[in-house]
């Protein structure tokens, strides 16, 4: 019988879920080489591939068979080819712009463990989608906020949750998609660069934040009293400042946040916080012109930069923070540490933190591919983001059930179960 390649479940599957890969019709311990290709909507390729060996009976299947060295990884992972994608023109990073339509997958199957394109054996291909059946997509124009709501299927109400992305400005979808899949009302909120809202980052006023946060608390689908925020790198000190300063936040998350305000001026009423200091003489940069940011933060606990600290011990909710303790971006573990330090010293509860060892600053939803060095828009070249390939992937599983389960037991009353490394 002609080799074939199965994906289960078939034909799609959604992008967070684990995906089983098996070819089938191939020769007792026949050698073959797998390549699994995406292309973007900006038309960028990214591949994977990985040298295995079939089975006695001539099947291969991921979930039994380690992958041999010599590929993009190797070692028992079924997920692999995926986590293991890479831009084939540097500083791309994989990112869904348009969650309405899934991402596709080929696999392609080759002879041999040599260099490719060798003779093709079989051929296959698949849909990771972003949005399960009946999920809801509301584009949101209310006063200024400019946001996408996403409502699970189910009858509501449901835990609410506000999404912030980083500087990368714009409305960055997916991670909410994912979540309503899971059963969460998640606004994923733009805040620069979008429409008719400020062009760069200079200053920010929360004034423009807590019109969203009042969106979510009197939406008729979002589950009260309260809400939960999710930020990632700038939006992190975006969802601090939120729960620090404005009524109705019941949890928080950031993921390689910071707990000083950083790069822009943050207006609120009388109250100025200003960005916390930079010195760009610390940054290095390697052979090829690519930049090492880690060192450039002044340290918010010193001189006049102590302005820049949040004062996150003004929160009533409860803090969770993710770290890559390989974040290049900046020193995440430090700074989460000191945001825990401040909170204690005044009487309040110890926040969570959860820290991956070899996981890089881009934590997303599992299985995206590490993105190790990408374009930085306030730095204006190319900068490594840190990370060990496995160890980040690794990271984005456990930390995509830390983050649900910590959401479900503060906005739902729920004790997930907590999976652990």
């Amino acid at each position: 019988m002609a080799p074939s390649v199965q994906f289960s479940p078939a034909p799609r599957s959604l992008f967070d879920e684990p995906l089983a890969i098996t070819v089938r019709g191939l020769c007792p311990q026949q050698e073959v080489t797998l390549r699994l290709s995406l292309q973007d909507e900006g038309g960028e390729l990214f591949q994977s591939c990985a040298l295995y060996q079939a089975e006695s009976s001539g099947e291969l299947e991921l979930t039994r068979s380690p992958a041999l060295p010599g590929g993009s990884f190797s070692g028992l992972d079924p997920m692999g080819l995926l986590w293991s994608l890479q831009p084939q023109k540097p500083f791309r990073r994989l990112v869904k712009r348009d969650v309405q339509s899934p991402f596709c997958l080929e696999l392609e199957v080759f002879e041999g463990h040599g260099p490719l394109p060798s003779r093709l054996l079989a051929r296959g291909a698949h849909e990771r989608s972003f949005l399960r059946e009946g999920v809801r997509r509301i584009p949101v124009r209310e006063g200024r906020i400019r946001a996408t709501l996403f409502l699970p299927p189910e009858d509501g109400p449901f835990p609410g949750i506000i999404d912030l992305y980083g500087t990368g400005g714009g409305l960055p979808e997916y991670r909410a998609s994912l979540l309503a899949n899971h059963g969460f009302a998640t606004l994923a909120l733009a805040y620069y660069g979008y429409e008719d809202l400020p062009k760069d980052m200079k200053e920010f006023h929360l004034e423009y934040f807590e019109e969203a946060v009042n969106y979510m608390l009197q939406h008729s689908q979002v589950k009260g009293p309260g809400i939960g925020l999710l930020g990632i790198s700038k939006g992190g000190d975006l969802c601090i400042s939120m729960a620090s300063f404005l009524k109705g936040i019941t949890a928080t998350v950031t993921i390689n946040g910071s707990v000083a305000n950083v790069g822009a001026v943050l207006r609120y009423k009388d109250i100025t916080i200003p960005p916390l200091g930079v010195n760009v003489k610390r940054i290095k940069f390697d052979k090829s012109g690519v930049a090492d940011i880690v060192d450039i933060l002044n340290n918010p606990l010193e001189g006049p930069d102590h302005q820049s600290f949040i004062p996150l011990e003004k929160a009533e909710g409860h803090f969770l923070f993710i770290v890559g303790k390989d974040d290049h971006n900046w020193k995440s573990e430090f700074l989460a540490t000191e945001a825990s330090n401040r909170l204690q010293a005044h009487g309040k509860e110890k926040p969570e933190i959860v820290c991956y060892p070899g996981a890089g600053h881009y934590i997303e939803p599992p299985f995206s591919p590490m993105c190790s060095a990408s374009m930085h828009l306030l730095v204006g070249s190319p900068v490594i983001w840190g990370g060990e390939p496995k160890a980040h992937s690794v990271a984005q599983v456990d930390a995509w059930q830390q983050i649900q389960a910590f959401f479900h037991k503060h906005l739902n009353g729920k004790q997930g179960v907590t999976p652990k490394l």
